[in-house]
């Protein structure tokens, strides 16, 4: 795949998998009764219950297969349908599908637009995108026009103009679009969220968020992301390109898209040093990858300030040597959690952080009840140590008893914003950048997220 985003754009226009770029497209299932809903607000939206879920994925790269194995696990759930680029990797989980003792699913392979036929079968009701970024707007809104909810992979969006087709699609064919943001599920993340909506930390004023992890080496490795993807957005951007697993917790914990908005933004980065040091001493200083060289910088730090006031620090570095954070803090008038290792300070003693035993406590008094409920259970699972089973499950349920998702269209398009937001602040000299309403004025009114 060529990452070149005009010539990628125009070959997503030309198969008609873009919203905006090529009107409807081709879906057989797709009717026009569907855009009388245009404009109509997905906030708080619920669908029909679908108590026997059928779900088709595409992409059984990295993340891919994880999925299938999670979804396996969900009553009343069947893999109907799967999708690669790769003959291999489609057949691999096809018999996998079927050891478990599930009727083969559909397999779509061997093209870049097979992914088309497997959204127009009617076979499935939630197409499940884990590709590589590029991919996702344009699956995720075909899979839309066609009359499926679709749940995308992290960022959803890479631009602002997809994130508003992300957010016109779902609002026309009145079908969720859910970004697998899944440390929103992630135990400390929702241990901190209750204490949040306890009022344990009064009022919010402060939260820290970020994607700190070293994947300089997979990166470079010219077998671990089909045609490196991954570097090349490395080669053509700066900014933050990966900003919603620390972002996706804050913004539930202050309640954002639902009582408050982002305002505007602000950004800076670090010149590149790292990649470029790890590319000589691999492929030597003639090699391509260095002569090439690369505009993202190894730190961005951007800072959100929100419509009430409050304020989101938010940084990337997948290139220095150091241990993986998302730092996932929160501040408030009576108290601070802070995470990497966990810590809490609560008033009346906010000068130091709790002991172990009065840490253990806490912990124990606001477990979120998701967690206690089907923890252990999310654990054997499996998944990022069990909140990717906590998020699939969450959205199976939902969708099988007609409930809203705990994210909707509105924060994948939000919290995807920062990718171009980013860049945009970056290359102005961190000169700030308003941060659209992708709610039209909805957040005024919304109620906070049901988990």
């Amino acid at each position: 795949m060529n990452l070149n985003r005009r010539s990628f754009i125009k070959g997503a226009a030309l198969a008609g998998g873009a919203a905006g770029l090529s009107g409807i497209g081709g879906c057989a299932h797709m009717t026009n009764s569907a855009w009388i809903y245009k404009d109509s607000t997905m906030m708080g939206f619920s669908a029909e219950p679908i108590p026997e879920l059928r779900v088709a994925v595409i992409g059984l790269g990295n993340r891919g297969p994880g999925a299938v194995k999670r979804l396996t696990r969900i009553d009343n759930v069947a893999i109907t349908g799967v999708c690669d680029l790769f003959e291999e990797r489609v057949a691999k989980q096809v018999e996998f599908i079927k050891g478990k003792g599930a009727p083969a699913p559909e397999a779509f392979f061997g093209g870049q637009q097979k992914w088309r036929l497997l959204c127009e079968s009617a076979n499935n009701d939630l197409i499940y995108i884990t590709t590589p970024w590029l991919w996702h707007t344009p699956m995720a809104v075909y899979a839309m026009q066609c009359g499926k909810h679709v749940a995308v992979e992290v960022p959803a969006a890479m631009t602002l103009e997809e994130c508003w087709q992300l957010v016109d699609t779902a609002e026309a064919t009145r079908k969720h679009c859910m970004m697998l943001e899944n440390c929103c599920y992630g135990e400390n993340e929702m241990m901190m969220l209750n204490m949040c909506r306890k009022g344990v930390l009064g009022q919010l004023v402060h939260g820290e968020a970020a994607y700190i992890h070293d994947l300089c080496e997979m990166k470079l490795d010219k077998n671990k992301y089909v045609d490196r993807w991954r570097l090349r957005w490395s080669i053509e951007h700066t900014g933050n390109p990966y900003p919603t697993h620390g972002l996706g917790p804050v913004c539930q914990y202050m309640n954002i898209n639902r009582g408050d908005k982002m305002d505007y933004l602000t950004s800076v980065s670090s010149a590149e040093f790292r990649l470029s040091e790890m590319a000589r001493s691999m492929f030597g200083d003639k090699s391509p990858e260095v002569k090439t060289g690369f505009k993202l910088g190894d730190m961005n730090t951007s800072v959100v300030k929100t419509f009430r006031g409050r304020t989101i620090m938010i940084q990337h570095d997948t290139t220095s040597p150091r241990p993986y954070s998302r730092l996932n803090l929160i501040s408030g008038t009576k108290g601070i959690v802070a995470d990497y290792p966990l810590r809490v300070a609560l008033e009346p003693d906010t000068h130091k952080w709790m002991e172990e035993k009065a840490l253990e406590e806490v912990k124990k008094r606001y477990r979120h009840p998701l967690w206690d409920k089907s923890g252990e259970s999310a654990r054997r699972v499996g998944g990022h140590g069990g909140m990717d089973f906590l998020m699939d499950l969450r959205l199976c349920h939902c969708l099988q008893n007609g409930l809203p998702l705990d994210m909707d269209v509105y924060d994948a398009a939000l919290w995807s914003s920062i990718v171009e937001l980013s860049e945009k602040s970056v290359k102005r000299r961190g000169n700030s950048v308003k941060i659209p309403d992708f709610t039209r004025g909805g957040w005024k009114t919304a109620e906070p997220v049901g988990v």
